[in-house]
């Protein structure tokens, strides 16, 4: 006997199926196969030898119709003219990598900004360490608020303040991540143990002596584990807020979607998701490592 959710899961699974028409099916179909050649047109490669082309490159020639201004009549013509295309078969892998690295990059400027400013912020945050109340409960608005604004809404009033390019998105990230490294780094102070952070105190230490010895080396694990996790986050958005001229990887699949260019698009997305899965393997070893 079948359940009723099946049964309805379904209906739901033909209802798509039927939804999905011919202009549906085409238009997914220009999505693939993924494009990693790149064709550059001769005429805007004047120093080109012909017979000194880059390795796996070959010339190819078409004919396409290009419409000029007759000079007689006035009136717009469509003539057949001859193209010569220079093709490098993996060019655009190249690109692509550029890319990727540039985003990976953004990403690790990221984390360090946010490290440099959040790291203050729990500081004055934490309990443990014991800084006035009007300090702790600045400290604290001010991680709720840069976690409160999104780092697309963040990079897009930075390209439109700074100009396009990757500084925007580092500091986009950077802004974002810092509340959530006060927020982490302050819950880690506040969860060590007190008996050796109230054993210092007796001794008449200071604030960041007790810090120095009795709390920063109780919680260097979960520092890690908490900017690893960051990094990871930073590495997936700095592709996301590329899309709003922030820089990186983003940014080239923007361009590749507006020009129509589906096919390059999908090798964009499968080398997101090779990038992606390959940081978060590692970051999954060196957590291990840690705990080890």
């Amino acid at each position: 006997m079948v359940s009723a959710p099946r049964m309805e899961f379904g209906r739901v699974a033909v209802a798509l199926s039927a939804a999905a028409g011919p202009t549906t099916k085409a238009g997914l179909s220009r999505f693939w196969p993924p494009q990693i050649e790149t064709r550059t047109d001769v005429a805007g490669l004047p120093g080109l030898d012909p017979e000194n082309l880059p390795p796996l490159a070959r010339l190819e020639t078409s004919t396409a119709p290009v419409q000029e201004l007759d000079p007689e009549t006035l009136r717009p013509r469509t003539l057949l003219a001859q193209r010569t295309w220079l093709v490098s078969p993996l060019g655009y892998l190249g690109e692509v990598a550029l890319r990727m690295v540039e985003t990976i990059e953004i990403g690790l400027w990221g984390t360090i900004l946010a490290v440099l400013w959040g790291f203050p912020l729990a500081f004055a945050r934490s309990l443990a360490i014991a800084m006035p109340r009007p300090m702790q409960s600045a400290a604290r608005m001010s991680c709720s608020a840069l976690r409160a604004l999104p780092e697309l809404l963040v990079a897009l009033l930075l390209v439109g303040t700074i100009g396009f390019g990757p500084a925007a998105g580092v500091l986009a990230l950077g802004i974002h991540a810092a509340g959530f490294i006060g927020r982490f780094y302050a819950d880690a102070f506040d969860d060590a143990d007190q008996r050796p952070i109230e054993a210092l105190r007796s001794t008449g230490a200071g604030r960041m002596t007790v810090f120095a010895l009795a709390v920063l080396p109780q919680v260097r694990t979960s520092l890690a584990s908490a900017t690893l996790y960051i990094l990871d986050r930073n590495v997936r958005m700095a592709t996301v807020i590329g899309i709003v001229g922030a820089g990186g990887i983003g940014q080239e699949l923007k361009g590749r979607i507006d020009l129509y260019d589906f096919g390059h698009a999908t090798t964009i997305v499968f080398a997101i998701f090779i990038v992606v899965a390959i940081l978060d393997e590692f970051a999954t070893y060196l957590r291990k490592r840690q705990s080890s």
